[in-house]
């Protein structure tokens, strides 16, 4: 009783279109080259693999013709969150009209991971708690008591829930659910949340930065 509980509808679930220099954030590399001799398309991880170079993987034969810097012309990259056996994978396609080629299924929390050590959002890894369709962040502090009313808010609690707003907004969903319950006596907020957002959104640098400054004004 008393939690504050903000949703943002929407479809958690929805796909997200990325830029070729989105990969590079995420530590792949888009290759033209073969696979079981077939032309196509893939990613490996940056600066694993040369050009000329052929290698087994799952066992099939992959072979490096081209390391792409560009999107090849007509052709998009979309990512979405797939579910399989209660574990979330990363999937991404290269796609021209109706015609799509996977390029990437990887586990997301790895992956994702791996993303916020590199871009040094410590904010969003400390409150990651879970990974799937939607990403969960839990944040706290302080011995819980009886929540503040929505009227009753302090400033720095109004600024984090108009910042969630418009990440969850730019995300296209979101869940928050939150409680303040004052300051210590060393005036040091108390506060516990739970913020649920799509996880393919957090794949956006952009987003996700903006998550870690969120979290960040708790610290402050």
């Amino acid at each position: 009783m008393g939690t504050l509980v903000f949703e943002t509808l929407g479809q958690p679930e929805k796909e997200r279109e990325f830029k070729i220099k989105s990969l590079k954030k995420w530590g792949l590399d888009l290759i033209f080259g073969t696979k079981g001799g077939v032309e196509t398309y893939f990613t490996v991880q940056s600066g694993s693999r040369k050009v000329g170079e052929t290698f087994t993987e799952g066992g099939e034969e992959y072979k490096v013709v081209e390391i792409l810097k560009e999107l090849p012309k007509n052709k998009k990259i979309f990512a979405h969150i797939e579910m399989i056996n209660g574990t979330a994978y990363l999937i991404g396609e290269l796609r021209e009209g109706n015609k799509n080629i996977e390029i990437i299924r990887l586990p997301a929390a790895e992956l994702l991971i791996a993303f916020l050590k590199k871009h040094k959002l410590h904010q969003v890894i400390e409150a990651l708690r879970n990974v799937g369709t939607a990403s969960e962040l839990v944040k706290h502090k302080g011995e819980q008591g009886k929540p503040y009313p929505f009227e009753e808010l302090p400033p720095i609690a109004r600024r984090f829930l108009r910042e969630a707003k418009d990440i969850e907004k730019e995300a296209g969903f979101g869940r928050l659910a939150f409680a303040y319950f004052g300051e210590n006596k060393d005036g040091i907020p108390r506060y516990w949340f739970s913020w649920l957002l799509p996880t393919v959104a957090l794949f956006d640098l952009n987003i996700a930065q903006d998550v870690d400054k969120a979290l960040a004004i708790w610290e402050e």
